[in-house]
């Protein structure tokens, strides 16, 4: 019989505070058993291993992200719904960076079609059109911003940035100006 209060949304959400006090390749059914000072055998009434539990971190930190990213676009367009789109995915980074790396998980496509990553592309794609991309072009800036907010977060959480000015708010805003400054003046695709 499975312990008491153990559901499988509990489990994932003490998984998911794992992940960002540990990291979240250290993240198994057997820690987690050890949180709850439970036998791992009594989790898997609510879990099937290791990496369902990885996958219910990764779909949650992706709704996580999806609820910030939308309140955080509301009312906002062009550059400024850019900035803060960007904004949302480092303040996350940096704030559970467990749960993030959980959100790169590689999904299969049945999960990830189901999942809140298709609320992202789908807001990545209202931002892009304050920009009058069109495709293919569109596909490319999904990839490149993708790349960069992905690429310099990482970067900052490894402490690639911390011995060195200017600071890495300054870089970082320099990146997004930069970026905005690209989207703008980019000729269309023929």
């Amino acid at each position: 019989m499975a312990r008491a209060g153990l559901t499988t949304e509990r489990l994932v959400q003490a998984g998911a505070e794992l992940a960002d006090e540990v990291g979240f390749d250290e993240v198994t059914v057997s820690a987690l058993a050890r949180r709850f000072d439970v036998k791992v055998a009594s989790l898997y009434s609510h879990l099937k291993n290791s990496q369902d539990l990885k996958t219910g971190i990764a779909l949650l930190a992706l709704e996580e992200l999806a609820d910030r990213a939308a309140d955080a676009l509301a009312g906002r367009a062009g550059k400024d719904a850019l900035i803060a789109f960007a904004n949302v995915y480092r303040d996350y980074a940096r704030e559970h960076p467990g749960r993030y790396t959980a959100a790169r998980l590689r999904l299969d496509p049945e999960t990830a079609a189901a999942s809140a990553g298709v609320r992202h592309a789908r807001m990545m794609r209202a931002i892009l059109r304050g920009y009058d991309l069109t495709e293919p072009d569109q596909t490319h800036a999904v990839r490149l911003l993708g790349s960069v907010f992905h690429g310099y977060v990482s970067l900052e959480a490894s402490g690639g940035f911390s011995h060195s000015a200017p600071d890495s708010q300054e870089s970082w805003s320099w990146t997004l100006d930069a970026l905005d400054a690209l989207l703008r003046s980019r000729p269309t695709s023929s």
